[in-house]
């Protein structure tokens, strides 16, 4: 039987509305999306930048981080390439592999600063599983509920739970109550339409929770993080100083900075951690608040791509997983820029695609890849 000439169109034609011949371009054949890829390239460019002048012009740890860049962009390049449907299938697997070592940090991980949160691998160096685990617990958590109607029922929330706890508990027992574990999770949850009532009921029974969580849940010096946040002032020398001297470091670049090598919070040791959870204050002591709203603008160009790949993906795991990966990229901004100048906690999570560390900025870029993966393959 010849097919109809509707049948015809419905099979040849793009769902979007663009021509075939638009969609055979060279970026879509190389399954890169343009626009992310641009963004995520000056991000890289500028990280490198601040890396150069954070760690008083040490090459070494520069080209240690653009090894790093290299090897993100390679897997973003590869993970492009394959389907969707594959890592649909594959993500009960790739989230098994990152339980399993985050037990392993547990029996043979290195201490360093009183918890557990790296191993070494022959051949690779040190690694934070921890960091692997936030890039496969959106696609488990999309996996999970692509399987299933929207909105999810009560006892499918509770499984996802489940899956989130597990990591949760792990990392826990490091210690570390690294909250940004689970947040690319909870964003899954969220986009999967569950219901606002529910979502009330969550936030009751975390206020219920805070105060025992607070008597036998939290270290010693979480508690004193906390406190801090409140009076900065009242352990100036201690548990205040890292604050302290990050709002001066925001402060005194005032609206177009020092110039580019020209801080002295960092450069002359006043600054904490200055090439990786404090970078953000490097970067605007050098470059003030106007370079700060650039940096910002290429954070929100990422995040609005990878929302507007979510919104035209036609399968609810691509459209899951590209959501979750945008808002779980604005969280991390949002919780390091909050955390350098003062209204947050610190919490020690690094600035994306600026502060220091190689396995941060692999595993990022390879779910960045995944994005291009759900936006190019149709």
């Amino acid at each position: 039987m010849i097919p109809s000439q509707q049948y015809r169109f419905l099979r040849h034609s793009l769902r979007d509305g663009r021509s075939i011949k638009s969609d055979t371009s060279r970026w879509t054949k190389l399954h890169l999306d343009p626009w992310l890829l641009c963004f995520l390239i000056l991000n890289a460019i500028l990280g490198l930048m601040v890396v150069y002048s954070a760690t008083a012009q040490d090459m070494g740890m520069v080209m240690r981080q653009g090894i790093s860049f290299g090897i993100g962009f390679i897997a973003m390049f590869i993970c492009a390439q394959i389907p969707p449907k594959v890592y649909q299938a594959a993500s009960p697997y790739f989230y098994a592999l990152a339980v399993l070592m985050l037990v392993l940090v547990l029996l043979i991980g290195e201490t360093r600063m009183g918890a557990k949160r790296w191993i070494s691998l022959p051949g690779i160096g040190s690694m934070q599983p921890s960091e692997f685990m936030k890039f496969t617990m959106p696609l488990m958590m999309a996996w999970y509920f692509a399987r299933k109607p929207f909105p999810p029922k009560f006892l499918q929330i509770v499984g996802a739970l489940v899956l989130l706890g597990i990591p949760f508990v792990l990392v826990a027992l490091q210690p570390d109550l690294n909250i940004g574990l689970i947040i690319p999770g909870i964003f899954v949850l969220f986009l999967s339409g569950m219901s606002w009532r529910l979502i009330g009921g969550a936030f009751a029974a975390m206020a219920i929770v805070a105060p025992l969580a607070w008597m036998f849940l939290l270290q010693e010096y979480q508690k004193k993080r906390i406190l801090t946040l409140f009076d900065p002032e009242s352990d100036a020398l201690g548990a205040g100083w890292n604050i302290i001297q990050s709002k001066i470091a925001i402060g005194s670049g005032g609206l177009t900075g020092k110039g580019y090598l020209e801080g002295t919070q960092s450069h002359l040791g006043y600054l904490p951690e200055h090439h990786t959870d404090f970078i953000m204050s490097t970067y605007a002591e050098e470059f003030g608040f106007f370079g700060v709203f650039l940096l910002f603008a290429l954070f929100a160009a990422i995040i609005i791509r990878c929302l507007i790949i979510s919104l035209s993906c036609f399968h609810n795991f691509g459209r899951l997983y590209a959501g979750a990966v945008g808002l779980t990229f604005f969280f991390f901004v949002f919780l390091n820029s909050g955390m350098v100048s003062g209204i947050l906690p610190v919490t020690g999570d690094p600035l994306p695609l600026m502060s220091y560390g190689g396995t941060a900025v692999v595993s990022l870029l390879a779910g960045m890849g995944i994005v291009m993966s759900v936006h190019t393959h149709r």
